[in-house]
């Protein structure tokens, strides 16, 4: 993936996975503030503009691809590499993560939730509720047999509504470890562990 623009014309782009450099392309001119299309996807990652029509029928399904990234990405900064929470003290900590995501890509975030999630053979809807199953089995890890699935609700619920409230400017603006602060303390007023 070129990490300074499009290829050029007289640049050759040889990859093994065109699927994957098309959404590559397109997560790249996303979080460079640039607006995607098949053809500006094509030309971007260097290959004709019928190539990306090999995988994606239209927009939609590229958008759809490059969120289900996002979520992918999103999943990783929340659970890979993380010891499992073992106790509800450790869960303001997934909104933290949540929000710092949103607000270090906002783009992408605003793409991942943009659409209704209705057709469930979609990408984006399938990496949303993958990410939904890692959260419940984290809740699961802490209040075993517990019924935990309204509880990842709301946790997501809570957290994203902190993560737009933050992007929408409805917070001023401070450093990363206020911002941090301000929602761990509101996680935990909301879980009952404030006090």
């Amino acid at each position: 993936m070129s990490t300074s623009g499009p290829v050029s014309a007289t640049q050759s782009y040889h990859h093994g996975n065109l699927r994957q450099a098309l959404i590559d392309a397109a997560v790249e001119m996303l979080e460079q503030g640039e607006n995607f299309s098949l053809r500006a996807v094509a030309r971007w990652a260097g290959v004709s503009q019928t190539a990306p029509y090999r995988h994606f029928p239209d927009r939609s399904k590229l958008e759809s691809a490059v969120a289900a990234h996002g979520f992918r990405a999103l999943g990783e900064e929340l659970f890979a590499g993380r010891e499992a929470p073992s106790r509800p003290e450790d869960l303001p900590d997934f909104a933290v993560g949540y929000v710092r995501f949103a607000v270090e890509r906002p783009r992408m975030f605003r793409l991942m939730f943009g659409s209704e999630c209705d057709d469930e053979n979609d990408e984006r809807v399938q990496a949303a509720g993958a990410l939904q199953a890692a959260l419940t089995d984290r809740l699961r890890g802490i209040y075993p047999g517990a019924d935990v699935g309204d509880l990842a609700v709301g946790l997501w619920g809570t957290a994203h509504g902190l993560a737009f409230l933050h992007l929408d400017g409805k917070f001023p603006a401070e450093p990363a470890d206020q911002r941090d602060g301000r929602v761990r303390a509101a996680v935990a007023a909301v879980l009952g562990l404030a006090g």
